[in-house]
């Protein structure tokens, strides 16, 4: 997640005080320095490589990164008709990529003249996540999106009763489950097997990835003639400290009924 999207400071919709007043939801740009080595792919071959990124935090966006142009390989970028104009940056122009026999159509684009407020962007490309094959920051691959800089995530102990609930149906019941803090996210709790009734799970084909914890596959639930698709998640192989997680379960509160002490989860 962000400074900007959820439950973050900066996000469109406020969950703490400041000591002043916001004028509205999308007034806040933030550049800064991306202290890591970033790299775009396209076509098997590397369009962007830069130590000195730096990364957009717009309000109710995820973190861009944009690219000093001298690091871009603008050989690979053919300019675009397409414009659009930010109230908050001005008009952008954009590039098609092409490499490798390829195209990514308006994938790369930048604020050439940028309003003043914003002056700080000139110079700079930005690129469609998605539109590249692959991105690293460092020698790590990265998908999903952007790791960044202020996410982060906790995984504690906790003796909170956490049952799970279709409809009358005890679906998971435990006293030791694990809770996960992330940035922006409402904690979520995940159980150990053994405190599920695992017959009642089905596998789904549905498979999410997160760049911090890695890919989740996803759970039907399946009880008497009722069934929830995509209720409940687990991580098979998870990065770094998630391993703590590994193949426990966590369940959505928005498709089940979630208790923690006896009080109900909210759906986010």
């Amino acid at each position: 997640m962000s400074l900007t999207i959820g439950h973050a400071p900066l996000a469109p919709r406020e969950v703490g005080l400041f000591n002043f007043e916001r004028k509205g939801p999308e007034q806040t740009l933030y550049l800064e320095d991306f202290p890591k080595r970033v790299r775009a792919l396209f076509g098997g071959e590397t369009i962007a490589d830069s130590r000195r990124v730096k990364a957009l935090f717009e309000t109710g966006r995820m973190m861009v990164f944009y690219f000093p142009r001298e690091d871009v390989a603008m050989g690979k970028l053919v300019p675009s008709a397409k414009r659009t104009r930010c109230p908050l940056k001005g008009e952008a122009s954009y590039w098609t990529v092409r490499a490798g026999e390829r195209e990514a159509r308006d994938a790369a684009w930048s604020y050439e003249t940028p309003i003043a407020s914003a002056d700080f962007l000139a110079g700079l490309i930005a690129f469609d996540y998605d539109a590249m094959d692959a991105w690293y920051q460092e020698l790590d691959k990265v998908f999903a999106h952007p790791r960044d800089p202020y996410h982060r995530y906790d995984i504690h102990e906790t003796d909170q009763r956490v049952t799970v609930w279709l409809e009358d149906v005890c679906i998971a019941d435990t006293g030791s489950a694990l809770v996960l803090f992330e940035t922006s996210l409402p904690p979520r709790f995940y159980l150990p097997p053994e405190a599920v009734r695992t017959l009642l799970l089905v596998r789904s084909e549905t498979v999410t990835q997160c760049p911090y914890k890695g890919e989740a596959r996803h759970w039907h639930i399946r009880a008497e003639s009722k069934r929830v698709d995509d209720a409940a998640w687990s991580y098979s192989d998870p990065f770094g400290e998630a391993g703590r997680i590994r193949d426990w379960l966590s369940f959505y509160p928005s498709k089940l009924r979630v208790e923690v002490d006896g009080e109900q989860l909210g759906p986010e």
